[in-house]
């Protein structure tokens, strides 16, 4: 599966460096085509000539070529890249790259990366269990980063414990085996919704939820990541996709998520409807602003809003696979599976307002799956780029 892919190999400075050239060479063996990026303090360690004869290409270390000038873009890099893989990845680097301190190429380069990143950890034990390291970790994790967890053996202080770099032919594997799984949905149109609907009262005010967008967005990097061809339809959220193949359509209100949806949807063959759409609205809106010193309180009527999840159920052909969500609060499983066999769904995906760390503007998620064939698949709690791929993953089993 690393054929023709593009790979950025980062190397930090550390003694684990000298395991960086046997996975350069297996990568190369492999079929991949490799670009090396080098820290100032990996050159002690490693050559850039012995780097640059096994790669082909010439090591990338400084922002441009003290003789000549000439630039080397940290842009360009990120967008030429299907993956990076920083191995080794010192306590510094790490740190620098989950507080965004862009300080040398590497660093810039994985800041501009839009393809998928893996960090092996390599130092001593003692800096591999401080809190701040783990921290680091959890932070990167949460960016949607692929940890490659460190081995247990002796360490090149002497002590023996965690911290040694994971060997170069399991480095391999992991990245073998990610690009064997990621483009399972090539060739699959995907209608994706997220985030909430604003309902207005009057040109200043709305009617909404605390939906931050961040699963549904999650979901769509992660289905584009796997080959798909995804249109994510967006209510207004902050969030702001990375991979320039998810086509976006930006809404406001339930209708016109619904209008977008409608037009979409006959042509997908998978939807997932991750939007907190707002139940009601207002039956009227103020054409200009409601002015508090008025004498009576305004009564503002609301109406309800169409279910847009029951609506594609309802126009969902035999061959299309169409997935809800569902907030709960109480009673969550009893609720979530009316909701499965009342909108026509083949799958839907339950987070409990209960479980903390779950639901509105956090980066984790706790969801329990529910099929329409009658399974029942709970997960721990975890980042939502890796929930994301869960979703796809049972997606994947329906039919």
């Amino acid at each position: 599966m690393l054929r023709g892919k593009h790979i950025i190999l980062g190397i930090c400075g550390g003694i684990a460096a000298y395991k960086s050239v046997s996975l350069l060479r297996l990568l190369v063996k492999a079929g991949a085509e490799v670009q090396v990026v080098i820290t100032p303090a990996g050159k002690e360690f490693i050559t850039p000539v012995t780097l640059s004869a096994l790669s082909q290409k010439p090591v990338v270390s400084e922002f441009f070529t003290a003789n000549t000038g000439e630039w080397h873009s940290h842009v360009d890099l990120g967008l030429w890249a299907d993956c990076m893989v920083i191995a080794p990845a010192t306590a510094s680097s790490i740190a620098k790259m989950a507080n965004g301190v862009a300080d040398n190429m590497l660093i810039t380069t994985y800041l501009s990366a839009k393809s998928p990143v893996f960090v092996a950890p390599a130092m001593d034990l003692d800096m591999m269990a401080h809190p701040s390291t783990r921290r680091n970790l959890d932070l990167l994790r949460s960016y949607g980063n692929h940890i490659i967890e460190p081995e247990s053996g002796e360490l090149a202080s002497g002590l023996v414990g965690k911290g040694r770099m994971e060997e170069p032919e399991k480095i391999v594997e992991v990245l073998d085996r990610f690009f064997a799984t990621r483009e399972d949905l090539h060739g699959r149109k995907m209608l994706i919704t997220a985030g909430p609907t604003h309902e207005k009262i009057d040109p200043v005010r709305f009617i909404g939820n605390y939906s931050s967008g961040k699963m549904g967005y999650a979901i769509a990097e992660a289905a584009a990541a796997r080959g798909a061809d995804v249109t994510l339809v967006s209510g207004p959220v902050s969030v702001q996709v990375s991979n320039p193949a998810i086509n976006v359509v930006r809404v406001e209100s339930a209708r016109e998520m619904l209008s977008a949806c409608e037009d979409t949807f006959p042509q997908c063959d998978i939807a997932i409807m991750c939007a907190a759409v707002a139940d009601y609205a207002p039956e009227s809106v103020a054409t200009s602003k409601i002015k508090r010193e008025h004498d009576e309180i305004p009564v503002i009527k609301l109406v309800k809003n169409p279910d847009i999840a029951a609506t594609l159920g309802q126009e969902k052909k035999k061959d299309q696979i169409l997935v809800g969500f569902a907030l709960e609060t109480d009673h969550e499983l009893e609720n979530a599976f009316d909701k499965l066999g009342r909108k026509n769904l083949d799958m839907i995906v339950l987070n409990s307002m209960r479980d903390a760390g779950a639901g509105f503007g956090v980066d984790t998620n706790k969801v329990t799956i529910l099929t329409s064939d009658n399974r029942r698949l709970e997960f721990s709690l975890k980042p939502k780029t890796e929930v994301a791929n869960d979703i796809l993953d049972t997606i994947l089993t329906l039919k």
